[in-house]
């Protein structure tokens, strides 16, 4: 690990700037009334080559940002540059998303809450559940390498849910 990078959850400082930036496009999401989740590709020089939030607003259940990632991935990188790249979201990609990201090979996901914690913090507030099981990546996709969630992300994602729901934290 490079001078200056401080681990949290086995994360760096530079995969929490990402996440940050996750965290900033699920606000916009929502700002935009759609649902909280943001993410962002970044190739293996550190550089953001595409970033995304939700758009299912309009009915399209499948626009989550990260299978619209695989797609642009798909398009636009080679094989090689797709296994070197990282993943980064607010939240740990649902079934769905998990094998986009693995049938189009992408490598390592980062993300700021599990899936374990989103339904958790669902059922607390009395919503209903998913339509879809709510897997951890490694179960749909076990070849990903996976880091998160982030602790010191988790209470303002966890606030992006809740105003969604109209929940009072």
């Amino acid at each position: 690990m490079e001078p200056g990078h401080h681990e949290v959850a086995g994360l760096t400082a530079a995969d929490r700037g990402y996440l940050r930036r996750c965290v900033d496009l699920a606000r916009e999401a929502l700002d935009d009334g759609d649902e909280p989740f943001g993410s962002l590709l970044v190739d293996d020089q550190g550089t953001v080559r595409h970033e995304d939030r939700n758009r299912v607003k309009d009915g399209d259940e499948t626009r989550h940002p990260e299978f619209e990632i695989a797609k642009w991935a798909a398009s636009n990188l080679s094989p090689e540059q797709r296994r070197s790249s990282v993943v980064y979201t607010s939240g740990e990609h649902c079934p769905m998303c998990s094998a986009a990201h693995a049938w189009v090979g992408l490598g390592r996901i980062v993300y700021a809450t599990s899936t374990e914690q989103l339904v958790g913090w669902r059922a607390g507030w009395g919503a209903p559940p998913s339509p879809v099981a709510p897997l951890p990546i490694t179960t749909v996709a076990p070849g990903i390498e996976v880091a998160g969630p982030d602790p010191l992300l988790a209470d303002e994602v966890r606030g992006l849910h809740a105003r969604k729901l109209g929940v009072e934290e």
